[in-house]
């Protein structure tokens, strides 16, 4: 976050004086005024100028591509990052190679990194947002193995009559399992237990 105090001789001098100091546009920034200033007698005795301070808020990439920066450096991993926003949240994708470690076993590393990442962004900005990690398209990978494994086991469970509960998986996994069965008409998912080992649970419907 940068901001800055500038002076003028009206409130709208002040500001485009700030303004053109941060190299920013006034959509972006937060405008506070300090005094409005005054003519005085005559426009000469007692007259004062105007101050504003002008805060220019941290953009939500460089944030994210800082904390994400300082982290691969941490763990010896190159990587480039690329940020988008997508449906309301912000999606990094990290390209390289050699990013098993990144992404760890079935995408725990990933996860957790995951999850420290909206925790270390939303401590520093002042609107939350939400962020998901991926390396190399992996979450596409893992979503499409979800969905042939949610397939198997449905048909399993019609055969067989008996339920099925998977191992614990993420919120993000659950919901691609729930997801991939939920127009199946004799079959029902739920989820039982607590984070982190919260599992969905496969079964006939009654």
């Amino acid at each position: 976050m940068k901001e800055i105090e500038a002076t003028g001789k009206t409130v709208e001098e002040a500001i485009e004086a700030a303004l053109k100091s941060l190299g920013a546009r006034r959509d972006e920034v937060e405008i506070y005024v300090l005094e409005e200033g005054s003519k005085g007698f005559l426009g000469l005795l007692g007259s004062r100028q105007a101050r504003v301070k002008v805060v220019l808020p941290d953009k939500p990439e460089d944030v994210i591509t800082d904390f994400l920066t300082r982290v691969l450096k941490a763990m010896n991993v190159e990587a480039g990052i690329e940020i988008r926003q997508r449906e309301g949240y912000y999606f990094v994708s990290f390209h390289g190679k050699d990013l098993g470690l990144l992404i760890g076993r079935r995408g725990d590393n990933l996860d957790a990194l995951q999850f420290l990442c909206n925790l270390a962004v939303n401590k520093v900005l002042k609107n939350k947002i939400k962020i998901i990690l991926d390396a190399e398209g992996y979450r596409k990978r893992r979503e499409q193995t979800l969905i042939n494994l949610a397939r198997r086991l449905s048909a399993r469970v019609k055969a067989t009559g008996k339920r099925i509960v998977l191992e614990p998986m993420n919120p993000q996994e659950r919901r691609v399992i729930h997801t991939a069965l939920q127009n199946d008409s004799e079959i029902l998912t739920f989820s039982e237990g607590q984070e982190p080992n919260r599992k969905i649970v496969i079964a006939l419907r009654q």
